[in-house]
């Protein structure tokens, strides 16, 4: 059973890394900048939403994204960011 877990596993999470990959090639500029600067740090652990929102907010006060746009953006960046979780 443990041999069977330890197998699986490495397929189950880079599937899960390609689904959440696929997601944001669909993601408008802002959200997939927020993506790209966010999935290398996704780890088990890390709370994603926190992730985003520190990633996010690094980025309005870089100038790279507009406070009025950081919402839906992170929201829609995070949508796909979960898919790696699943």
């Amino acid at each position: 059973c443990l041999m069977a877990l330890l197998v699986t596993s490495p397929v189950t999470a880079l599937a899960d890394q390609k689904a959440a990959d696929a997601c944001a090639t669909k993601l408008p500029k802002e959200p997939a900048a927020i993506y790209s600067n966010t999935v290398a740090q996704i780890a088990p652990g890390v709370n994603v939403r926190d992730l985003v929102v520190s990633v996010t907010r690094g980025m309005v006060m870089a100038g790279h994204l507009s406070r009025a746009n950081a919402r839906p953006a992170a929201e829609a960046a995070g949508s796909c960011l979960e898919l790696i979780r699943k």
